[in-house]
């Protein structure tokens, strides 16, 4: 192999080694999964959280729930070998709700007790809802802590994701809520519509439908004929 072949493969390796890490380093952060849901629904977040460092486990996390608009209903699924705490404040004015008022809030949610290897990554499930109905995006504030005391705070605002800063608060879209099926005025569903499609095939069973028909009476009339003259 010549020296110039050589150093063109040489450069084109160390090229994809570095988008590699570039993009292993872009997609390392705490993210919300889904990354949408419908306003004014309930859904279950997942935070994922991968471990970041090769000299350190993760060993804390802490999730700040919105303020404005809040989340008036959430619930936390357990974690095998980790430890949850929910962390309650005071509105600094009651907000209206369906039933009364709510005056206090969840306002973060930590875990602890566990650890995330170097290499792997952890899901911490929250369920919530109603979520809101007039925003189009809901941001969590996340703070990640390492075995070696390092702190990481996922809390700059993402943007449209065309130039993700460098450390992105976990975000989740809201898509307008689907239109409800229009039902009659007795209470019936209105009934389908056929497709062009279908009704072709409607008629082309109906035609070998016919057809069928057509030769069973001839075969029929055949073997009248045969047994009249048999006899």
């Amino acid at each position: 192999m010549s020296r110039h072949i050589r150093r063109s493969a040489a450069v084109t390796a160390l090229a994809a080694v570095t988008l590699a890490g570039l993009a292993t380093g872009a997609s390392a952060h705490v993210t919300a999964n889904p990354r949408t849901a419908e306003q004014g629904s309930y859904t279950k977040v997942a935070f994922r959280v991968p471990n970041e460092r090769d000299n350190a486990r993760t060993t804390k996390l802490v999730i700040e729930m919105p303020s404005d608009p809040v989340i008036e209903h959430v619930s936390v699924r357990p974690v095998p070998g980790w430890k949850v705490e929910v962390e309650r404040a005071k509105l600094p004015e009651p907000v209206k709700i369906e039933g009364g008022e709510l005056t206090e809030y969840v306002s973060k949610i930590i875990w602890t007790g566990g650890e995330i290897a170097a290499g792997q990554f952890e899901e911490f499930d929250v369920s919530m809802g109603p979520l809101p109905a007039n925003a189009d995006r809901v941001l969590f504030k996340a703070e990640q802590t390492y075995s070696n005391d390092e702190v990481v705070k996922w809390d700059q605002d993402p943007g449209d994701g065309s130039n993700e800063p460098e450390h992105p608060a976990p975000s989740l879209k809201l898509t307008p809520k689907a239109a409800a099926e229009p039902v009659a005025a007795n209470g019936a569903k209105p009934a389908a519509t056929a497709s062009p499609a279908d009704d072709g095939t409607a008629r082309l069973l109906g035609g070998l439908g016919l057809a069928a028909g057509v030769i069973g009476i001839g075969v029929g009339g055949l073997g009248l004929t045969r047994a009249r003259r048999q006899a």
